[in-house]
């Protein structure tokens, strides 16, 4: 994942990733327990790949703590950086949408090959949608396209 956020952070001034000079507190190959806390403390958002970090229970209790914002790039065959950044840069308007309508951490977004899925948030039911969703809602959205056309 170091080699998206090193892309990310060319490509969007407002983006850092472990290492950089604007985080002075999370050197490369920093641990869990360090950075969750630097990175909530500075309201960054952490993406990732770490699936169990939401299941771990230090992890989990250190984010929710924290009160730490995670986008999660779901999916279960590794790809490569250049595929999580179009996936990330097709729901990136999606993303922007639901930290704006989230607010204050902790909470987790899941970005998956069809949407962006609120799969963590203290005071809402997991599974809130953008972008995509259901397969039912996945059909009406593509006729919807095909009728604009």
């Amino acid at each position: 994942m170091l080699g998206l956020g090193l892309a990310l952070s060319r490509l969007r001034p407002d983006t850092v990733h472990p290492g950089h000079p604007l985080l002075p507190d999370v050197p490369r190959g920093a641990l869990d327990s360090e950075w969750i806390p630097a990175v909530a403390a500075r309201g960054l958002i952490a993406i990732g790949r770490d699936k169990r970090i939401r299941t771990r229970p230090a992890e989990r209790q250190a984010i929710i703590d924290s009160g730490l914002r995670y986008v999660w790039i779901g999916g279960k065959q590794d790809q490569s950086s250049w595929e999580w950044m179009r996936r990330l840069a097709r729901y990136w308007d999606d993303i922007e949408r639901l930290v704006d309508e989230l607010g204050a951490g902790p909470w987790f977004l899941t970005v998956n090959m069809a949407s962006v899925v609120v799969s963590y948030h203290p005071d809402r039911v997991a599974g809130g949608v953008a972008g995509g969703g259901s397969r039912k809602g996945t059909e009406q959205r593509r006729r919807q396209r095909r009728n604009r056309q």
